[in-house]
């Protein structure tokens, strides 16, 4: 049982627009703050046609797209979200920038709201160390897709008090989540092998070795994976890769988790993947995965 009501996610990206259908669709009151309008309405957009496709393919009751989306609520004004219970951040990987967002929320937010970081690579007990509360602040990384994918890893910075812990934990499962527990390290679990995995499936790109379709083929038929590392790489954004990269090799010193240098020449191509049409692969169009 949940003494969560109403969730608040800030960043309106593919992962925050990810876990806004996860808590909506649980039965949450949701609210997505972004202060770019043309992303809140990116990800509204995205988020309505991905409820209708699961409600049409069977996969969510009749009614509960329109539920879902009723619950689903937009601002570009960060005091909207002094109203929740419990705030996910879901921006770049930056430091800087979210000591910047959750010294805000700090001053807004009532002291009982709950800070939670969707960080897949930064160190929680920094983070919470900007937070103003850092008892009240953990680890909540969800898997991409967040809307698709179960798990939910649970990290405790140094300051995470064991009630703040037991109530994200209640909220992940009541989410429908599956949470795992991991200690506060760069990358925890899934990261700590994912970052360097796709890295290396890009490096046989640069080394002519395979064409995409090629390795995603490979990897998929060989290993079982729904998606192939260039396909996620795609979903992810070429330019989120490069900050997960360099945030992670900055931690850990690991060769394999460098930037590889065809990440930036995509960038500065635009080749971002599936939100610019273009990627590793070709894309008709950039509706949310799944959808």
């Amino acid at each position: 049982m949940t003494t969560i009501r109403t969730v608040g996610v800030a960043g309106a990206g593919t992962m925050g627009a990810g876990i806004a259908i996860v808590a909506a669709r649980a039965g949450f009151r949701t609210i997505v703050f972004d202060a770019r309008p043309d992303a809140l309405e990116r990800a509204r957009e995205q988020t309505e046609a991905f409820l209708r496709k699961s409600e049409q393919r069977g996969k969510l009751p009749p009614g509960s797209a329109a539920a879902a989306l009723d619950r689903w609520e937009s601002s570009t004004d960060i005091s909207d979200l002094s109203s929740c219970d419990l705030v996910i951040e879901a921006i770049f990987e930056d430091l800087s920038a979210k000591h910047q967002l959750f010294g805000r929320l700090n001053e807004i937010c009532p002291d009982t709201t709950l800070f939670a970081s969707n960080t897949s690579t930064i160190s929680i007990t920094e983070i919470a160390g900007g937070s103003g509360r850092p008892d009240r602040f953990v680890g909540m990384h969800f898997c991409l897709p967040a809307q698709l994918m179960k798990l939910v890893e649970m990290s405790p910075g140094l300051a995470t008090s064991d009630e703040t812990f037991r109530i994200a934990w209640d909220f992940a499962e009541a989410l429908g989540q599956k949470p795992v527990a991991t200690q506060d390290t760069p990358g925890f679990v899934l990261n700590y092998f994912l970052i360097p995995f796709n890295n290396d499936a890009i490096r046989l790109v640069e080394q002519g070795v395979a064409e995409p379709a090629d390795i995603d083929t490979a990897i998929k038929t060989a290993l079982g994976y729904p998606m192939g590392p260039l396909e996620l790489l795609d979903l992810v954004g070429l330019d989120t890769q490069k900050l997960l990269c360099e945030a992670m090799h900055g931690l850990t010193h690991e060769p394999r988790a460098a930037c590889p240098p065809l990440v930036r020449r995509m960038i500065a191509a635009r080749r971002l993947g599936k939100k610019t049409g273009q990627g590793f692969h070709a894309y008709g169009d950039t509706k949310m995965y799944g959808a």
